[in-house]
């Protein structure tokens, strides 16, 4: 099955396919899927976050941790790379996750409420493999659509 997945994504970029699209491709399947196996395949044994959150684990484990946490949260988990721009040895993604809130976050149970929301990275492929990662993820917006903290417009209503 997981061979199956990987051979279709690289096969719908097959026209950019290179050692550094790959890496983007395969690790964007992780997320994705929540497949532990694609992100070991994508990252480097010594694989750096450059923007590690507090609480989040160095190296690969990281990645693993946040997935596994946040699909606890939002079990039906989709993450589509609508954008990978490759440029040497660096590679710029899109992603794009949505999903409904239904497990838990923290002391927050989730309540069906429709999860909508893009990150943006920034790999630096190493031999075929990421090997340092920045991203920027919407997480106002994220926590907004949980519940975890107010919207605009509950901010809104407030002043008035």
């Amino acid at each position: 099955m997981k061979a199956l997945i990987l051979a279709s994504l690289l096969a719908a970029g097959a026209a950019y396919a290179d050692p550094v699209t790959d890496a983007a491709r395969i690790y964007a399947a992780f997320w994705n899927t929540g497949d532990p196996a694609l992100a070991r395949q994508a990252l480097s044994p010594d694989f750096i976050d450059r923007t590690l959150p507090a609480g989040r684990e160095q190296g690969v484990n990281g990645p693993l941790q946040a997935s596994k946490g946040f699909r606890a949260a939002v079990p039906d988990l989709k993450a589509e790379a609508t954008h990978i721009v490759p440029n040497g040895e660096l590679v710029s993604v899109r992603l794009h996750f949505t999903g409904h809130f239904t497990g838990k976050f923290g002391e927050v149970q989730g309540k069906g409420q429709a999860i909508d929301f893009q990150a943006f990275d920034l790999y630096h492929v190493v031999d075929g493999r990421i090997a340092e990662n920045w991203h920027l993820e919407d997480n106002l917006t994220l926590l907004q659509q949980m519940g975890v903290m107010p919207g605009p417009q509950s901010a809104a209503s407030k002043t008035q």
